[in-house]
C-alpha cells in the first residue's frame, strides 16, 4: 500500500487513552493515535525492555501523516476495542512516524521487502524483544477481505507461533537480521563518471520517456524532480539538447495536468494515471521544494509556463505550508475522510460560483466534464492550453479559489523537517537570485536562521521541530548534507560570510559521523543508535539519497572554503563519493537523478564565476550572470579580496568584471555578461 493522507494542522490531540503514551509526542502523526485504545509507545529502549520483561514480541507500526492507508488502518483497526485488546494483551505496541525516524523505517522496510517482495505504508512488523524482525507486512483490514488476511487472524497466528515455537521464531529473526546486515555493505566503486557514462545514462533515461503523455515510465507517475534538474544540467554543461527538451516536455505536461493545483499552486505527490490527470492529492514539502528548483531553472531559460509555476509554487509554500518557524511537512489527500474533497469540481458547481457564461468558459478551459474526470461526476482541474483572455482567467481563478476556501480543508502536518526545509532554502535562494526576487532570498534566510538556531544542538543536526520546539530524534546524513548545501547557496547569492562557517562546520561533523572510515566515499544514512544496523541507501528516490546530497555539499565546500587545504579535502571526498555512484548511474539511471546533477557539475570543473565589483556597484553584471548561469555553476560577487574566489581579482577600472574559473585555471576577466555566459559550457 504505497499511499498517503491526514495530518493535524494544529498539532493538537485529545489526551492519550489509558496506557497510550503518544499524547505528548513531537510528531503530529503520533498524536493522531493518542486516543486509540491501543497502548502505543514511542520507539526506545523502554519499549523493548518491557517486551523482554513480559516475554512478548514487539508490534511495530510505521506510517506518516499524509498516508491514506495508514489512516484507513487506524480507523478500521487501531480504533477497534476488540483488536486493540488483542494487541495490548499479546504485544508491546510501538508507533513510529517514518518522517521523524527515517532510520527505523529504512531498516524495517528492507526487512519487509525481503520477506514479502514489496513495501509500503502502513508498515506492520513483528519483532523479537531484541529488535529482530520475524514477520512483516503492510496494510491489514480488521477481518479477512478481498483475499487479504484480517488483522485478527494475523495477531492470533503470530501469538500462537510465539508461544508454541518461540525458539524457531528467535532463530528466524536472527537470520533475517544477519541477512540485512550482509546486504547493507558499502557500494563498490563502479565505472568512472566520465562524460560518456553520463551521456549513456541520459540516453537510457530518454528511451523510457513517455513522448505522448510526458514523464518516464508508466503509471503511477511521480514527478521526476531530480531528473528534471539533471537533464537541464547535462544539456547546459555537457551539451545534450535532447535532454533539455525532455525536461521541458515533462515539466509542461505536469504543470497543465491535474497533479498541479491550477487554483492555488503546488504539486500533489503523484498521478495515478499515465496522463497526469488524477493525483493522489496530498502535497509534500519535499516534492514542491525540488520541483521549485527545477522549474526556476526552466524559467531562467525563458519558459513562460515554468515562470508562472515557479511564482505560484512559492505562493503555495508561503500561504499553505508556512508555520512561522519553517515549512510544514505536508497537506493531506483526504478532507473529512474523502480523498480530493477540497480540490475537485462538478460542472454545476462552476456555474454556481461563476454564473453560466463564465462557468461554461471555465469548464472548457479546465476540462471539467459532465461525466467527470475523477470520481462521482467530479473533475480535477487541468489547463491543457493557455487561456485566450488572461484577465478573465485571473477573475475566474480568484472566484473559484475563494469558493474553494469555504470548503473543508485538508489537515496539515506542522512538523518542520530539517532536510526538506533546507531543500526549500536552496530552491528559494537560487530562484530568487536567478529571477530577481530578493523577497524569496529573504525568506530562505529566515528559514535558514531558524534551522541553525533551533535544529543544530551542540553541533549535531536534529531531524525535526514542532511549534518552535526541537524534537529529540537526531538528523541523518540527508539533514546535514541538505542544510550545508542550503547555507552555502545562501552564502553564494548574498555574499554574506555568516552562512559559510556553520555550513563548513556541519560538513565536518557530517564527515565525522556518517562517512564510513573503512570505505572511502561510502556513507551511512543514520547514526545507528538503537538499531540492528546502520542503514545506507545510495539510490535517489522521492528525495535525493543522503550520499548524493553529501556529494553536492562537498562539491560546494571544495570551492567556497577559505582554507585551500580544507577545500582540497572536501574535493577529494566528493570525488570518492561520486566514484561509488558509477554503478547506480550505469545500471539504474532513473534512480540517479541527483547523482547526475552533481557529477556533471563536477566534471565541468566545477565552473566558478567570481564577479569583482567596484565600490557602489549596482550589481547588474552579477544579476545577469545569475540569471543565465546553468545549475551547478558556483557564482559569487563582491569587492576585491572579500572572498577566496576574489582574492587578487578586482574590477576593470570602475566596471564590474567576471572571472570564469575551472579548478585553478581562470579566463581573463570580462565585463560583458553574454560573453561570460557563452564561455561557461
Amino acid at each position: 500500500m504505497n499511499d498517503q493522507p491526514m495530518g493535524d494542522r494544529s498539532g493538537a490531540s485529545s489526551a492519550s487513552s489509558p496506557g497510550n503514551r503518544l499524547g505528548e509526542s513531537s510528531s503530529p502523526y503520533l498524536r493522531q493515535h493518542a486516543d486509540n485504545p491501543v497502548h502505543w509507545r514511542e520507539w526506545g529502549d523502554e519499549a523493548f525492555a518491557e517486551a523482554r520483561r513480559r516475554g512478548v514480541p514487539v508490534l511495530l507500526s510505521v506510517g506518516y501523516a499524509a498516508c491514506h492507508w495508514c489512516h484507513v488502518m487506524a480507523h478500521e483497526t487501531f480504533s477497534d476495542d476488540r483488536l486493540a485488546g488483542l494487541m495490548n494483551d499479546g504485544f508491546v505496541c510501538v508507533k513510529v512516524d517514518r518522517e521523524e525516524r527515517p532510520d527505523i523505517d529504512s531498516v524495517y522496510m528492507a526487512a519487509t521487502v525481503a520477506m514479502t517482495g514489496q513495501g509500503g505504508w502502513p508498515m506492520t512488523c513483528f519483532l523479537t524483544p531484541d529488535g529482530d524482525p520475524f514477520f512483516c507486512g503492510t496494510y491489514y483490514p480488521p477481518t479477512a477481505r478481498n483475499g487479504m488476511p484480517g488483522f485478527d487472524e494475523v495477531l492470533d497466528a503470530i501469538g500462537r507461533t510465539w508461544r508454541e515455537r518461540r525458539a524457531d521464531v528467535l532463530t528466524a529473526g536472527a537470520k533475517i537480521s544477519e541477512h540485512l546486515r550482509d546486504t547493507a555493505s558499502a557500494l563498490p566503486t563502479g565505472p568512472a563518471l566520465d562524460r560518456q557514462l553520463l551521456l549513456d545514462a541520459v540516453g537510457a533515461i530518454l528511451s523510457d520517456e513517455d513522448r505522448t503523455a510526458g514523464g518516464f515510465g508508466s503509471a503511477p507517475k511521480f514527478p521526476p524532480s531530480a531528473l528534471l534538474e539533471a537533464l537541464l544540467r547535462v544539456d547546459e554543461l555537457a551539451g545534450a539538447d535532447d535532454a533539455a527538451s525532455a525536461a521541458l516536455r515533462t515539466a509542461d505536461v505536469m504543470a497543465r495536468g491535474g497533479i498541479y493545483d491550477q487554483l492555488g499552486g503546488g504539486f500533489a505527490r503523484y498521478a495515478v494515471d499515465p496522463d497526469w490527470v488524477i493525483p493522489h492529492f496530498e502535497k509534500m514539502l519535499y516534492d514542491n521544494a525540488l520541483l521549485l528548483r527545477a522549474y526556476a531553472h526552466l524559467a531562467r531559460r525563458g519558459d513562460a509556463t515554468a515562470l508562472r509555476v515557479t511564482r505560484e509554487t512559492v505562493g503555495f509554500l508561503d500561504e499553505e505550508l508556512w508555520t512561522g518557524t519553517g515549512y510544514a511537512s505536508s497537506l493531506d489527500a483526504d478532507t473529512e475522510g474523502v480523498e480530493g474533497l477540497t480540490y475537485v469540481w462538478r460542472r454545476d458547481e462552476l456555474d454556481g460560483v461563476l454564473g453560466s457564461e463564465d462557468g461554461r468558459w471555465a469548464a472548457d478551459l479546465f476540462t471539467v466534464t459532465d461525466e467527470g474526470t475523477f470520481e462521482g461526476g467530479t473533475s480535477t482541474l487541468q489547463l491543457r492550453r493557455d487561456p485566450d483572455d488572461v484577465d478573465r482567467f485571473e477573475s475566474v481563478r480568484t472566484r473559484l479559489r475563494a469558493a474553494r476556501g469555504m470548503r473543508p480543508q485538508p489537515d496539515r502536518d506542522d512538523k518542520v523537517v530539517t532536510s526538506w526545509n533546507a531543500m526549500t532554502v536552496t530552491a528559494l535562494a537560487e530562484a530568487g537570485a536567478a529571477l530577481g526576487e530578493p523577497a524569496w532570498i529573504d525568506r530562505a534566510a529566515e528559514v535558514a536562521d531558524t534551522l541553525l538556531s533551533l535544529h543544530v544542538v551542540d553541533g549535531d543536526v536534529q531531524r525535526t521541530s514542532l511549534d518552535g520546539r526541537v524534537g529529540t530524534p537526531l538528523g541523518g546524513l540527508e539533514d546535514s548534507a541538505a542544510l550545508a548545501t542550503a547555507l552555502l547557496t545562501l552564502h553564494q547569492v548574498t555574499g554574506d560570510v555568516r552562512w559559510r562557517s556553520p555550513a563548513l562546520a556541519i560538513c565536518d561533523r557530517m564527515i565525522d559521523v556518517f562517512a564510513d572510515p573503512e570505505a572511502e566515499g561510502s556513507w551511512y544514512d543514520a547514526h545507528g543508535h538503537e538499531l540492528l544496523l546502520r542503514p545506507r541507501d545510495p539510490v535517489d528516490g522521492a528525495t535525493p539519497a543522503g550520499a548524493s546530497l553529501a556529494a553536492e555539499a562537498l562539491l560546494l565546500a571544495s570551492v567556497l572554503a577559505p582554507d585551500a587545504a580544507d577545500g582540497a579535502r572536501y574535493g577529494a571526498l566528493c570525488d570518492a563519493t561520486l566514484a561509488r555512484a558509477g554503478l547506480i548511474v550505469a545500471k539504474a539511471p532513473r534512480s540517479a537523478g541527483h547523482w547526475l546533477s552533481v557529477a556533471v557539475a563536477r566534471l565541468a570543473g566545477p565552473v566558478q564565476v567570481a564577479i569583482a565589483q567596484g565600490e557602489g556597484s549596482a550589481g547588474e553584471l552579477a544579476a545577469q550572470i545569475r540569471r543565465g548561469a546553468p545549475g551547478g555553476v558556483v557564482v559569487v560577487a563582491g569587492v576585491r579580496d572579500s572572498l577566496p574566489l576574489l582574492e587578487g581579482r578586482g574590477p576593470i577600472g570602475d566596471v564590474d568584471a567576471a572571472y570564469v574559473c575551472r579548478g585553478p585555471v581562470c579566463d581573463l576577466p570580462d565585463t560583458d555578461s553574454e560573453a561570460v555566459l557563452a564561455s561557461i559550457p
